[in-house]
């Protein structure tokens, strides 16, 4: 009650703010940047020590600077001051402004022409290594992106507040302290007021802020206090009792929309951006491990950084890094076809085992964000060497939420996998779940409250880092779970593999789980069949002449030693169309760039496929003779009228091989059909090809 009456943890919380600036012990302010616009994303930026910058314009601190949606280049100098003390770590501290519900204005930052680190809105900071502290002067240069601002929500449109960056040198006792009494306060807050450890941690945050000394001016004093305080709020902390019996795997995770309301030229940006920001954050945190799903996001790294996907190469080989989701994207699950969602599976697992080994990949589909998953889709999973399922999207249900969030998920042919939503809260009701965890005391106690088979097992998987567009996680959100590892009232919190998660989950509880045998129907984003027709309508002709291509050109291979399969070209081709799959581009739910760009690379798909399939029919007719080749692709009968754009000779007609006449009509442009065409097709045998040979009159 004492508590409730000296509004406690309401003044924890204002002490904490007001202690935050002092973790920056000392500050040497940076030059002001030098700004330039870039036509696109995928320009070579500007960076190195060889560019000349005196004509552009200076951006000074405390000024608004750059527009919504543009690509820029920053431009400046450091200097790490000699005499700092060499214990203590250093830092970039890059306020440029904050803009939207996104990491943005997101940037990759150059050191002396080089990629070093990412900055953006959640991330401000770029601990420096050591020979960074030279007390030489050296070049940051910045490439970027200044984001959406305020257009996607209706706001008025902005500029971003460049505010004073700094060199600061970084009192790692101060943020530890700060980082146990955010998690207490958090904790203490999501306890109701009957549970007796509530009053045990406020009354270790009041005696812990009494031994601080937060007397103005700040300075030695306020330091030196620092280690007690730290003590007798830890001291405080043991008196509130044992953690829960029940234990929360969290891994780290970027969720990247390929597109969505970005196009995929700022995608392959943002990977970069991300993966960087991780690889830094590993050197700092040794306990921090990371999921990333996505193939193809990769494969951009591979192309753009191709050091940058060295060092992931090695941390995945340490265990640290976890490749996830065995697909070349998130797929969309309602739209696309069966022959695609089994390519989503042969591209991206191929991938993953060429590059980072077959024992690297983790067993588990990781599909987070896709509009509802197809009854079929159980099936593939195994069939492409998978066990397990993991989302959260179903928790995003407007009016049912599923009874369980641990079952085994049975498809249309029985068979069955093992299936784990996450139920990691959002913040938009207590039903969604969220890819995008901050890691925070109220989304870990969060996910065992909302969780609904607690009676089956008291071990959760939850996902950690922002996400949608990219960024992943940060500073704060590792520093609480090394915090919550062992902390009263709370899920105990350790860092692992999603994979890991999963097989623990079946060792344990998996023949207690119940069956769900059904489609798992998403009641919300409902326009996925019908949104951005035009595009489903080319993904759909894309598909099928594919499907024709690759059958002829293999009956090609077959009939004629003569002919090169184009394997390279047919892989490509199906890459553009899984990615065009993703679950932001065929459902449609992207914005119009996104659109055009994609009909761009539909139309490049057909004209190869277009190309394919009539080289194969060539050679194929090369060894079968006849004036007119006709193949049915399928693997039925057909039924079918055949266009054929030629011409016959008066008294001439069109005749199978053993002269049986084919009825023909002529149509608009002088083409002619054969009518009432029935043919059938083995798709063990060469017999699915027919011959149709001109004949003089006396074939009538």
């Amino acid at each position: 009650m004492i508590h409730t009456i000296r509004w406690t943890a309401d003044k924890i919380a204002g002490r904490l703010a007001l202690i935050e600036p002092l973790v920056y012990r000392e500050r040497h302010p940076i030059p002001p940047f030098r700004y330039t616009v870039l036509e696109n994303p995928l320009l070579n930026p500007p960076v190195g020590p060889e560019v000349r910058d005196d004509d552009w314009p200076v951006i000074p601190p405390d000024t608004y600077w750059g527009e919504w949606m543009t690509d820029f280049t920053l431009r400046t100098s450091f200097q790490v001051p000699v005499g700092w003390a060499p214990e203590l770590p250093v830092a970039l501290y890059l306020p440029l402004g904050e803009a939207g519900d996104f990491s943005h204005p997101e940037f990759l930052a150059y050191l002396d022409g080089r990629p070093y680190a990412a900055c953006d809105r959640h991330h401000q900071e770029i601990v420096l290594a050591p020979q960074w502290r030279d007390g030489q002067p050296h070049l940051l240069a910045l490439h970027g992106w200044t984001g959406l601002g305020g257009l996607r929500f209706g706001e008025p449109a902005t500029r971003l507040f460049m505010r004073s960056c700094a060199v600061v040198l970084i009192d790692q006792p101060t943020r530890d302290f700060i980082a146990t009494a955010r998690v207490a306060l958090g904790v203490a807050n999501c306890l109701d007021e009957h549970h007796p450890a509530k009053g045990h941690l406020l009354n270790a945050l009041d005696e812990a802020f009494k031994v601080l000394d937060t007397r103005y001016p700040f300075g030695p004093p306020f330091y030196a206090s620092v280690p007690a305080a730290h003590a007798v709020l830890k001291e405080g902390i043991a008196r509130a009792g044992a953690a829960l019996d029940v234990e929360i795997i969290a891994t780290g995770h970027a969720h990247i929309d390929v597109a969505w309301l970005w196009t995929l030229a700022q995608t392959r940006r943002k990977s970069g951006r991300t993966f960087y920001n991780v690889l830094r954050l590993m050197e700092q945190f040794p306990e921090f491990h990371y999921t990333q799903s996505q193939a193809q996001l990769y494969d951009y790294v591979r192309q753009d950084y191709p050091e940058l996907f060295e060092e992931i190469k090695h941390r995945i080989a340490e265990g640290r890094w976890e490749p996830i989701g065995g697909t070349w994207v998130e797929m969309d699950c309602n739209v696309s076809g069966a022959e695609s969602l089994a390519r989503q599976f042969l591209l991206g697992r191929t991938f993953f085992r060429t590059h980072f080994g077959p024992q690297a990949e983790s067993p588990v589909l990781w599909l987070p964000d896709v509009f509802g998953y197809c009854w079929t889709l159980p099936q593939l999973i195994k069939q492409a060497g998978l066990e397990y399922f993991m989302t959260t999207k179903i928790g995003w249900n407007q009016y049912n939420r599923l009874p369980y969030d641990s079952f085994w998920w049975q498809g249309l042919d029985g068979t069955r996998v093992l299936t784990h939503f996450i139920c990691t809260p959002g913040g938009d009701g207590h039903w969604v779940s969220t890819y995008n965890g901050d890691a925070s005391p109220a989304q870990i106690i969060g996910t065992w409250r909302t969780f609904q088979q607690k009676e089956l097992h008291q071990q959760l998987l939850t996902s950690f880092g922002y996400g949608d567009g990219g960024g992943g996680p940060t500073r704060e959100m590792l520093e609480n779970l090394r915090e919550m590892s062992n902390f009263p009232a709370t899920p105990r919190v350790r860092q692992g593999a999603a994979g890991d998660f999963f097989r623990e989950l079946e060792a344990s509880a998996g023949e207690r789980l119940p069956v769900w045998n059904g489609e798992l129907y998403l009641e919300y984003h409902r326009g996925t069949y019908t949104t951005q027709s035009r595009n489903k309508r080319a993904n759909r002709k894309s598909e099928f002449l594919l499907h024709d291509a690759e059958f002829l050109a293999t009956l090609a291979a077959l009939v004629n030693q003569e002919y090169t399969y184009p394997a390279e070209t047919l892989r490509k081709a199906w890459e553009l169309v899984c990615l065009n799959q993703f679950h932001d581009i065929l459902p449609g739910s992207s914005i119009g760039p996104v659109y055009a760009e994609s009909l761009q690379q539909y139309a490049w798909v057909q004209e190869q496929a277009r190309a394919v399939r009539d080289a194969a029919l060539s050679a194929i007719s090369a060894r079968m003779g006849g004036d007119l080749l006709v193949v049915n692709p399928t693997s039925f009968s057909r039924d079918d009228l055949a266009f054929w754009p030629g011409r016959l000779k008066t008294g001439e007609r069109l005749c199978l091989a053993d002269g049986t006449p084919v009825p023909t009509q002529p149509v608009a442009g002088r083409c002619w059909q054969p009518v009432l065409f029935y043919h059938t097709a083995s798709p063990r045998s060469t017999s699915c090809q027919v011959r149709l040979r001109c004949r003089t009159p006396a074939c009538r």
